[in-house]
């Protein structure tokens, strides 16, 4: 069994809750001064009566000017598509080619969105590809064919691919 990244649950002394300006001051101090950040001891040496993962929280969710707060555009949603037909569940990966954007947020946004608007298309979001025997509204049309497939998306999977290739997911 791991060890917990801290004792938040056995410690009565550590501030739950809301974060102060003064505690979000001395966060954004102590990360801005020091290049490398261990977060399991950045409590203490920043003077703050928070958990390590607390800290971390707090900083990429809300202090980070990095981090890129915005909703997710149709061209995000593409893009991660794309990449989890090709890397998969490889969420750091797929977030180093989306600037200011966690792995976190990333695989969150896939489980709460992503793979519905893919199963609303017809297509598996596993191997991304449409499920056997399913035939759109002509025989003779790909999924790209077909009207208002995923909202204007540009995201296709050709029925001649899936025959033509039996392993490996399609990529668009």
């Amino acid at each position: 069994m791991t060890k917990p990244c801290c004792d938040c649950d056995n410690n009565n002394f550590l501030n739950e809750g809301a974060w102060s300006k003064e505690e979000d001051q001395k966060l954004i101090n102590h990360v801005t001064t020091h290049s490398e950040v261990c977060w399991r001891t950045l409590p203490q040496a920043a003077g703050l009566l928070r958990c390590g993962k607390c800290c971390r929280k707090r900083w990429f969710d809300t202090l980070s000017s990095d981090h890129n707060r915005e909703k997710f555009g149709e061209g995000e949603d593409d893009l991660i598509i794309r990449l989890h037909a090709l890397l998969g569940d490889r969420w750091s990966l797929i977030a180093g080619r989306l600037p200011g954007r966690t792995d976190n947020e990333i695989k969150s946004y896939w489980n709460s969105h992503l793979k519905r608007k893919l199963v609303k298309m017809g297509i598996d979001p596993n191997n991304h590809r449409l499920p056997h025997g399913f035939v759109g509204t002509s025989s003779n049309k790909s999924c790209s064919d077909n009207e208002n497939i995923g909202s204007g998306s540009n995201y296709n999977s050709r029925e001649e691919d899936q025959e033509s290739s039996s392993s490996g997911p399609v990529v668009p």
